[in-house]
């Protein structure tokens, strides 16, 4: 009910007085919001697909962890195009975020069925968390969408030396060279299979192909000087030489450890011990004791 002042005043008054009212009061909060752009679809779609060049250009850096901060932003703006939850999918890989990897694999998978890249991945991921015959399922079956990918060759590879299939992993690795000549890392897996056989020789010339192609990788390097040391005895001063270049680029590699997460087998991690009780070889072993570091992450070596 009005007061009866209000109701005393005659009605010809009430809009002038309802107008000074009105021009009395602070204007309220709303109209003081500025006018918000919302892009269009296609702008949007463009912001994104310029972030996940960003992304992938720092995954080929190295910069696995910043790539999948700026991942996340692509399939935040493109939720429903696969590409963007591969890609944070293999930065995640890369950066050790081994469950959201998942995560994201199954979402571009629900996505896109048909799409190897994304079986490749979910293998890779088998593997690193120690899941062999899951693996090999998995690459298998994105190799025969794309029988021409050499990096789900190598894996298969590994996989298969993990299930102790030494003439499928060697089939493996050879036909990820063959795919592409310069995989320098499938020419030395290779070796390690043949080295494990029995065939030093053979393993030996891989061992040297690898060194044409990346001189400077200390796990060839090493392998080579066990092979030679072997085969030579103390008179091989390239064993020496090459043992000691391989401790100095990666001190890791006096680990027996080590070497078993590279896939070493006992031959060759036998042969290397016997490598590292030559005299002359003492310094160059303590030193890399000293700067051995276990828990390095090797997972992006030598990527």
């Amino acid at each position: 009910m009005a007061p009866h002042w209000l109701r005393a005043l005659p009605l010809r008054a009430l809009p002038l007085l309802a107008l000074g009212l009105t021009l009395s009061q602070p204007l309220p909060a709303w109209a003081l919001v500025p006018y918000a752009y919302v892009p269009r679809p296609a702008e949007l779609e463009g912001a994104g697909l310029g972030i996940a060049q960003a992304a992938a250009r720092l995954l080929r850096l190295g910069q696995a962890a910043d790539a999948a901060r700026l991942a996340a932003l692509t399939v935040q703006l493109l939720p429903d195009d696969p590409r963007g939850w591969v890609l944070l999918a293999e930065a995640q890989l890369r950066s050790n975020q081994l469950k959201a990897a998942g995560i994201s694999l199954a979402k571009a998978k629900q996505l896109d069925q048909g799409n190897a890249g994304i079986w490749f991945a979910e293998g890779s991921l088998a593997l690193r968390d120690n899941r062999a015959q899951e693996a090999v399922t998995l690459l298998q079956q994105g190799l025969r969408l794309d029988s021409k990918n050499a990096s789900a060759y190598f894996d298969l590879g590994n996989a298969r030396i993990l299930l102790n299939q030494p003439g499928e992993a060697l089939a493996a690795f050879e036909q990820a060279s063959r795919l592409r000549s310069d995989f320098w890392e499938a020419i030395n897996n290779q070796a390690l299979v043949l080295f494990e056989q029995g065939n030093t020789k053979a393993a030996v010339g891989r061992w040297r192909q690898v060194l044409a192609i990346k001189a400077d990788a200390a796990e060839p390097n090493l392998a080579l000087a066990a092979a030679l040391y072997q085969l030579q005895g103390s008179g091989s001063s390239e064993a020496l030489e090459l043992a000691d270049k391989a401790l100095s680029a990666e001190p890791n590699y006096v680990l027996e450890s080590y070497q078993t997460t590279q896939l070493w087998g006992p031959k060759l991690r036998g042969a290397t011990q016997l490598l590292f009780r030559e005299p002359s070889l003492r310094p160059a072993v303590e030193r890399a004791m000293a700067n051995a570091n276990p828990d390095q992450d090797s997972s992006e070596e030598e990527l």
